[in-house]
C-alpha cells in the first residue's frame, strides 16, 4: 500500500477505479475517528489530505479536545515464555533493557524489509 505522511499522520493512497479518483483515509486512528480526502491526481490528494488533516486539527483544538495520533508509540506483544527468556538472556549480555533489545530487533527488520 502506498502512504503519505503529514504532521505526524499516515495516510492511504487508493484507487477509484469506477470513479477514475483517487482517495485515502488517515491510518491507525481509533475507529470513532475518521479522516478521509480525494483527489484527481496525486498533487490534489495531497493537498486534501493536508486539509484534511489540518482541519481536524484545528476542530479538536476549538472543541478543547487532544487530537488522536495514528502511533502511540506504545506496543504490547504476546511472545512465548521461551521467547521472553532468551530475549532477557540476551539483553543482559548485552547490557540493555528488553525494551532496548526488542526495538533494536525489530528496527534492524524494517530496515531489511524497506
Amino acid at each position: 500500500m502506498n502512504t503519505m505522511n503529514y504532521k505526524g499522520y499516515i495516510g492511504s493512497i487508493e484507487v477509484s477505479e469506477e470513479d477514475n479518483r483517487l482517495f485515502g483515509k488517515v491510518l491507525a486512528l481509533p475507529h470513532d475517528t475518521m479522516i478521509t480526502y480525494e483527489g484527481e491526481t496525486i498533487a490534489e490528494l495531497r493537498e486534501d489530505f493536508h486539509g484534511a488533516v489540518d482541519d481536524y486539527l484545528e476542530h479538536c483544538k476549538t472543541m478543547g479536545i487532544e487530537p488522536r495520533k495514528s502511533y502511540s508509540g506504545t506496543l504490547n506483544v504476546r511472545i512465548s515464555p521461551e521467547t521472553h527468556r532468551k530475549i532477557a538472556i540476551l539483553a543482559k549480555q548485552a547490557g540493555i533493557s528488553i525494551n532496548a533489545f526488542i526495538k533494536a530487533a525489530v528496527e534492524k527488520q524494517i530496515a531489511t524489509m524497506l
